[in-house]
C-alpha cells in the first residue's frame, strides 16, 4: 500500500506508515550498520502455520485475487528464516501468501 494513496485511513495509521517510509529511507543511507527492513502482508491474524509463504522487495504481495494476507504463525516463521539465513540484508522485503 503506498501511504500517499491509502484512501480512507486514519490519520495515525499515514503518520505510523510515513514514519517506516522515513526510517527505510535513513537506512538507505547508512553504511555502518547491517540492516533488514520487513514490510507485513495487507492482513496479518491469527490462522494456521502452513510453513509456505512468499517473499518480494518493494511492492505489496497480492494473490490471483487481489489479497494481500498472511497468517502470524506463518508471518513469524518467515522472520525466523530471515534471521537463521539472511537473504535481504540492506533491503527491506516482504512476506505473504
Amino acid at each position: 500500500m503506498n501511504a500517499d494513496t491509502a484512501e480512507g485511513l486514519p490519520e495515525f495509521l499515514l503518520q505510523i506508515m510515513h514514519a517506516h517510509g522515513d526510517a527505510l529511507d535513513f537506512y538507505r543511507t547508512v553504511t555502518d550498520v547491517r540492516w533488514t527492513n520487513v514490510s507485513p502482508a495487507g492482513l496479518i491474524e491469527p490462522g494456521e502455520r502452513t510453513g509456505t509463504y512468499r517473499t518480494g522487495l518493494d511492492d505489496l504481495l497480492t494473490d490471483e485475487n487481489g489479497s494481500s494476507r498472511i497468517s502470524t504463525e506463518d508471518y513469524a516463521v518467515a522472520l525466523i528464516d530471515e534471521v537463521e539465513k539472511p537473504q535481504h540484508i540492506g533491503e527491506r522485503f516482504t512476506v505473504a501468501y
